[in-house]
């Protein structure tokens, strides 16, 4: 059980204001689903924040192909570190222009609009 607003981040997809780095992090290890909400009456005293139950399942196989997790953890941290930034901005010192093109994305896009498979693809490119 997490703050609703913490099961919003890890749940949600690409495209989405709450899509960031958390997100992108715990989809590639885990089958994430929220299971429920729970109000605030449901504790004594009661929070002044809403809850949810998230339900966190490993994926038996990868989902996406990614050869070095350190690399894949360093590029979604740099992509997302200036969330109103482009990948070309971001991405700076780790990948060119050239190899986020090569990796098949648009280096004028913003990190939230790419899948996990995009993030894979772009790690592999380190």
């Amino acid at each position: 059980m997490l703050q609703k607003e913490v099961v919003q981040r890890i749940t949600a997809g690409p495209g989405g204001k709450n899509y960031g780095r958390l997100s992108v992090m715990l989809q590639a290890q885990c089958v994430v689903e929220k299971v429920l909400d729970v109000s605030p009456g449901a504790f004594n005293p009661p929070p002044k924040v809403d809850s949810a139950v998230v339900r966190l399942i490993p994926h038996t196989e990868p989902i996406v192909d990614i050869p070095n997790p350190e690399n894949f953890a360093l590029l979604v941290k740099a992509a997302f570190t200036q969330r109103r930034k482009t990948l070309r901005n971001n991405l700076k010192g780790i990948l060119t222009e050239d190899e986020i093109i090569d990796a098949g994305v648009d280096p004028s896009v913003r990190a939230e609009t790419l899948s996990l498979d995009n993030f894979a693809t772009l790690a592999k490119q380190i």
